[in-house]
């Protein structure tokens, strides 16, 4: 894969790929920068190498901003609006980095706003900075509505009464409240998020790409209706059974103390045991 952008610096190593934004003055959605981003989200979900993504930015205080308010105010409005039988670009940009067989991991260490915060609304988990980061979705102050998936998934996120709070009030949410209603996984301070990420991006790269995946697949599988979901779940469980990754790390984790008492008081080192010893 080329992942040649200029505002976009995607770093590889291994399964991991980080990505740092870098759009002066403060990371503003142009209109380049979103084709950048869109190209970059369909790059990312062909690319069979990858395990993890991280998205960053280059500029302490801002994450994404929001979308270029001057380009909205370019959008035709001399035709009636029309229900679109389809998802339009932005939704797709935001559902591929939802959807993609990658764990999305977006390390939010400044402000992110209106159509940054959908993109980041749609990764897999989200980290914040305490007394940094930042949540606004500005539109409706600005007479317009969340229209890049804001609306639909902040109500997943954190509920319907939290997201009328958010979308409505126009307000910063802050990083602490942020993650109490569940928009952040955790918050840190400045040089702890970091190191965290990164030992997770690695953390979870070194465990079989399978189950990474299929993994994901299940928990996406949890927005249809229940009994769906479940069958889905079993189907999933099935296919890996039948990989060697699972054989192989089974099999290991018996090796080294698993359902022993002693290994089971240090499960968490021993998951980490097996990711070391898994092929890359």
């Amino acid at each position: 894969m080329a992942y040649d952008y200029r505002l976009l610096d995607v770093h590889r190593e291994g399964r991991i790929a980080t990505v740092t934004v870098r759009n002066p003055p403060m990371n503003v959605i142009t209109l380049e920068l979103y084709a950048e981003l869109a190209a970059l989200s369909r790059e990312l979900k062909a690319d069979p190498g990858l395990t993890v993504v991280v998205l960053k930015s280059a500029d302490p205080d801002f994450f994404l901003a929001h979308f270029d308010v001057s380009a909205i105010l370019r959008f035709p409005t001399d035709t009636v609006p029309e229900r679109d039988a389809e998802l339009n670009e932005y939704h797709l940009m935001c559902e591929r980095f939802r959807t993609m067989d990658k764990v999305t991991i977006a390390q939010i260490e400044g402000r992110v706003g209106g159509g940054g915060s959908e993109l980041a609304a749609s990764f897999d988990m989200r980290f914040g900075v305490r007394g940094r980061t930042f949540v606004n979705q500005m539109e409706v102050p600005l007479g317009i509505l969340p229209g890049g998936t804001g609306t639909q998934r902040l109500p997943r996120l954190v509920g319907r009464g939290r997201a009328m709070e958010i979308i409505l009030g126009g307000d910063d949410l802050d990083a602490d409240t942020a993650e109490r209603w569940g928009y952040l996984n955790r918050t840190f301070a400045a040089d702890e998020i970091g190191p965290f990420v990164d030992r997770l991006a690695r953390r979870i790269a070194s465990f079989p790409v399978e189950a990474v995946r299929l993994a994901k697949e299940a928990i996406n599988a949890a927005d249809k209706p229940l009994r769906e979901g479940l069958i889905d779940e079993a189907y999933l469980f099935q296919r890996l059974l039948r990989t060697d990754g699972a054989q192989r790390n089974m099999q290991r984790f018996l090796e080294i103390g698993g359902q022993t008492r002693a290994g089971e008081l240090r499960v968490g080192d021993l998951n980490g045991e097996l990711g070391q010893s898994s092929p890359g």
